[in-house]
């Protein structure tokens, strides 16, 4: 989440942090290793949660507080606090913290954890310097990355458009800008050409266009071998074989009344079908075997009636729960995310715009992605994750990845083992909190682990905290590319003028700008747009680059590193 215009605090004070969750202790190792600040965590108590992995952490201060009222926030001096992060799991305790904070610091950098981006763009606006932040949309790249087999996150989510990388001759429909022109080295690529259409690698948006082979491409099937596959899925085995076999019981009853009556194989038909209807005719004229034959085949037709009933019955309820993927044709090549939570909506929102063909397993009906499955026309598998039967049901053994990304080890562990049973060298990405439990896992069961949601989303935290505002990164060879957002300060050295300053060959270029007052970005920005202060830039640069553009966007370049 973008933050708004900062007002620029001298590089002094403290931080703090506020929590004892997993992103807590990820965001105080990173802030105290990586960047060697000193930094205030609040928390209920040193004993629960990660409490004790917080305590052992160098650099930190623990306090112990049970509310974060304004006593807590004094206790740790606040007030002269750098940046505050609010980091709990309760998102309206977070932003009742950091109003209590404001009126004690105004100056003071406040970073929010909030799962819900579309209030967080609203809530960040109640706050002088604020940065809304969702770990779950800052870990689903990675996820994404693992699942279609890259080793980092060549696509990234900026103002609501996914952006991925790709070559000029795969002619993508939407091309943001030239990226790179790798074909004198892969190793240094000339970065941003002037013109860009000299780029052979390109900045485009998702749009949902299948990119995969695998997907794009899919066998032709015969019409029966697709129905008998979809039948096999909705129709109960047990209470099929029950059918079969009371209907083989019947078959040779109505064989053995035709050879041992008569009468013919006519009548014999008759007269079973009377007993199916509940009809039975008794003839005392006729033989033993026959009586005995006539018994049977009564006794089957009054269970088969039942029976049959159930087992339609049974689809009915199996094809509701299965949702659309039974009324379409079986898929190869897809991925399947289990888990349609704060972190899975994410992972298959970014799938479906990058399009790769996603089936979904959730175990809860209400859970907050399955709205925008459906409004994708995703198929969803209602069910437990842990049965073999519901990772049948999202065709397991024909994907290409399985994601499980559910908010527990265990279910997430056993789906995945699970897929490899039925698929052996299905690619396998677990969401998993326990970092030991991990390590363990990859080592013994040779599953490439994604970390957990919190060890992905803190550096992103720990930058805002900083002050820094990228968004994103793309690897191109072996540069990287960086996405900012860059709000346009008061007094400025680029208030008033042409966005056309903001561009430098080679280092950087503006991809969106966001209008003051206005909450979408314009994709299309003229050059002679002549900026002015509450403007917001998306910016891609190399390192340089971002270093140049954010001290012409502040008002006092000299008090900014960049």
């Amino acid at each position: 989440m973008p933050t708004v215009p900062r007002r620029r605090s001298a590089m002094r004070g403290h931080l703090v942090v506020c929590g004892d969750t997993p992103l807590a202790f990820r965001l105080a190792d990173e802030l105290t290793t990586r960047y060697l600040q000193d930094v205030t965590v609040i928390l209920p108590s040193k004993k629960r949660n990660h409490g004790p992995q917080i305590a052992r952490l160098p650099r930190v201060k623990v306090h112990e507080a049970l509310e974060l009222n304004d006593e807590a926030f004094r206790d740790v001096n606040a007030e002269a606090a750098r940046a505050v992060a609010l980091v709990s799991n309760s998102e309206v305790g977070n932003v009742h913290a950091a109003l209590r904070v404001q009126e004690l610091n105004p100056g003071a950098r406040l970073v929010i954890r909030m799962a819900n981006t579309s209030l967080g763009a609203r809530i960040r606006t109640l706050f002088n310097d604020c940065a809304v932040l969702s770990d779950g949309a800052m870990a689903a790249p990675s996820f994404v990355a693992a699942a279609l087999g890259d080793p980092a996150p060549s696509h990234v989510r900026v103002a609501g458009r996914t952006l991925y990388v790709a070559r000029r001759s795969d002619r993508p429909k939407t091309i943001i800008c030239g990226l790179a022109d790798t074909r004198r080295s892969e190793g240094n690529p000339r970065l941003l050409p002037d013109p860009h259409e000299t780029a052979n690698l390109v900045l485009a948006v998702a749009d949902k266009s299948p990119r995969d082979p695998l997907s794009a491409h899919r066998p032709r099937r015969h019409p029966f071998s697709f129905l008998a596959r979809s039948l096999r899925l909705v129709l109960n085995r047990r209470l099929m074989q029950v059918v079969l076999v009371l209907l083989g019981v019947i078959v040779v009853g109505t064989v053995s009344l035709g050879l041992s009556g008569g009468s013919g194989f006519s009548e014999s038909l008759y007269l079973v079908l009377l007993d199916l209807a509940g009809a039975a005719d008794p003839d005392s004229s006729l033989g033993g075997a026959a009586k005995a034959t006539q018994v049977i085949v009564t006794l089957a037709s009054l269970a088969l009636v039942p029976a049959i009933t159930a087992a339609v019955v049974d689809a009915l309820v199996r094809a509701r729960l299965a949702g659309p993927l039974t009324l379409s044709e079986p898929i190869s090549g897809h991925v399947v995310v289990v888990g349609l939570g704060a972190v899975g909506v994410r992972v298959v929102g970014q799938l479906n715009d990058l399009g790769v063909p996603v089936v979904c397993v959730e175990m809860n009906e209400d859970a907050v992605g399955v709205p925008l499955a459906l409004r994708e026309g995703l198929p969803i598998v209602f069910g437990d994750a842990t049965r073999k039967e519901t990772l049948r049901n999202a065709w397991v053994s024909t994907c290409r990845a399985v994601v499980t990304v559910t908010s527990d080890d265990i279910t997430n562990l056993e789906a995945g083992l699970n897929s490899r049973e039925l698929k052996d060298n299905v690619r396998v990405v677990l969401r998993l909190f326990d970092d030991d439990l991990a390590a363990r896992v990859h080592r013994n069961f040779h599953i490439p682990v994604s970390r957990s949601v919190s060890f992905l989303a803190a550096p992103a935290f720990a930058a805002a905290m900083m002050e820094r505002q990228i968004i994103g990164t793309i690897p191109v060879g072996r540069k990287v590319m960086l996405i900012a957002d860059v709000p346009i300060a008061q007094g400025s050295a680029l208030e008033g003028r042409p966005l056309s300053d903001a561009n430098q060959r080679g280092e950087s270029r503006v991809l969106a700008v966001g209008r003051r007052g206005r909450q979408h970005f314009d994709w299309e920005p003229q050059d002679g747009y002549l900026l002015v202060r509450g403007d917001r830039l998306i910016v891609l640069a190399t390192r340089t680059g971002i270093g140049s553009v954010r001290t012409r966007s502040i008002a006092h370049a000299s008090s900014e590193a960049p």
